[in-house]
């Protein structure tokens, strides 16, 4: 029996992410709390931009130097990771002459400091922007929790030398759930074909698996320092391939740079708690229009 072994929030999104023993799930399905926060080019508005490399959000697909900054959080509750404060440290840069230094800042009142500092070291203006209403997932028709599994985690880190451990491939991957108690890539279970979707349960909240993640260039990146490996994009698609489990079979594993799930939360499952401990058991295939029980899925198709 599958179970949930972890489960992480990134309050600041493309920033450093909190271990939580439980979660409740808030609106739109996201953990309560996760991605509430996004650093942006500053005047970007945040629900238009893309969250691609020049879509103006300050993440790692573009910017390898948030890389460099460590967070860590005071949250406002043990099941809600929205972030009360934040205290972030920075490296000297030698380039700009910014030196190493740690500030604390409460959200949203210093919302302004934060900036700055984070400008200052960046060498550009940005944005804190805030979305307390679902957060500001990469995937905007999918923005319940990722998950994955510990087995996974342990196979990829084992496909690269540069890769210390599974611990550092979750910090490159960076996952809601990490699952154990079951066989690398379990969680490609978790997603059937275009309009469909898989009901599994975690205790007592059932969420919804719609596809595989597709990939980008931030799990290549050093998550300390972003320095890239060399070859991970070529090596990943060359074992991913070799190892893909029969039950991967489906019209959106539609090329090998995909792993994590995506999934959508009914409306009725929001307000539910999901813990570390959870069993995880796989239900039924779904229309993706509908909820397992009949009830409109909110979010749409991807």
């Amino acid at each position: 029996m599958a179970r949930i072994a972890e489960l992480v929030a990134y309050p600041v999104k493309s920033l450093d992410g909190v271990a939580v023993e439980r979660a409740e799930i808030g609106p739109r399905g996201a953990l309560l709390g996760d991605r509430t926060y996004a650093l942006v080019e500053a005047g970007v508005d945040p629900h238009e931009a893309s969250v691609g490399g020049s879509g103006g959000y300050v993440n790692g697909k573009r910017e390898p130097a948030v890389h460099g900054l460590r967070a860590s959080y005071d949250l406002a509750g043990p099941a809600d990771a929205t972030p009360t404060a934040v205290t972030l440290s920075r490296p000297a840069r030698s380039e700009t002459g910014i030196v190493a230094d740690e500030r604390t800042f409460a959200l949203p009142d210093d919302a302004e400091a934060l900036e700055a500092w984070v400008g200052e070291y960046l060498g550009y203006d940005v944005d804190l922007v805030r979305e307390p209403d679902g957060g500001l997932p990469d995937d905007r028709a999918a923005p319940g929790p990722t998950v994955v599994s510990r087995a996974t985690l342990e196979t990829v880190a084992g496909w690269f030398d540069a890769v210390a451990d599974a611990t550092e491939m979750r910090r490159r991957l960076r996952p809601n759930v990490v699952l154990d108690d079951c066989p690398a890539f379990w969680e490609d279970r978790l997603f059937a074909d275009h309009g469909e979707a898989v009901a599994f349960a975690a205790d007592g909240a059932t969420l919804l698996g719609v596809n595989p993640c597709q990939r980008c260039v931030v799990p290549s990146r050093d998550p300390d320092t972003g320095v890239e490996t060399d070859g991970f994009r070529e090596t990943f698609v060359r074992k991913r391939r070799e190892t893909l489990p029969a039950w991967t079979e489906s019209d959106r594993f539609d090329h090998d740079f995909r792993l994590m799930v995506n999934t959508l939360v009914p409306e009725t499952e929001w307000g539910a708690t999901v813990a570390v401990g959870d069993e995880v058991t796989i239900g039924e295939v779904v229309d993706l229009d509908d909820g397992p029980g009949g009830e409109t899925v909110v979010g749409g198709a991807p």
